[in-house]
């Protein structure tokens, strides 16, 4: 796996993990494993997330939400969710946790590695899966609460 994250990363580039890193990894072997890691790396926590990891060198301090724009806003948060801050504006959401169980739609899915062939995958790949994905159903992402922050960028 850290073949296939360094064939995808570059060193400049940033990478956003939707949580469980390393689970019940060995705190050495959790930090050899997180050096050789290509790209800026930031941690959405998930539940399988302990004190060793998020203790590596993450380029910001892990949080459970991360919202970051692009040439689109993107939420990314461990856990799949039914709404999420600008999606009745085209924000898009990546999670993990399912393993592939949850469907996802055209604005919204899983991006844990063992739905990607085991490697990271860039937005651009997200984005053309999506683009095969249906739409959300009428009222799926009806958030009665407008939003009134904007993205933030890692």
């Amino acid at each position: 796996m850290i073949d296939m994250w360094n064939a995808t990363v570059a060193r400049g580039d940033r990478v956003i993990h939707v949580g469980d890193f390393a689970h019940r990894c060995d705190p050495k072997r959790l930090r050899a494993i997180f050096s050789r890691l290509n790209g800026s790396k930031f941690l959405v926590i998930g539940n399988h997330d302990g004190k060793d990891t998020l203790e590596l060198g993450w380029a910001a301090p892990p949080q459970h939400l991360l919202n970051v724009r692009d040439d689109v806003r993107v939420v990314a948060c461990h856990y799949g969710l039914r709404v999420w801050p600008g999606a009745r504006r085209g924000a898009l959401h990546v999670y993990g946790h399912s393993h592939g169980r949850l469907p996802g739609n055209s604005l919204s899915h899983d991006v844990g590695v063992d739905c990607w062939d085991f490697r990271p995958v860039t937005l651009a790949e997200i984005r053309m899966r999506l683009a095969m994905l249906p739409a959300p159903v009428d009222g799926e992402i009806a958030d009665p609460e407008p939003d009134s922050n904007d993205g933030v960028t890692p």
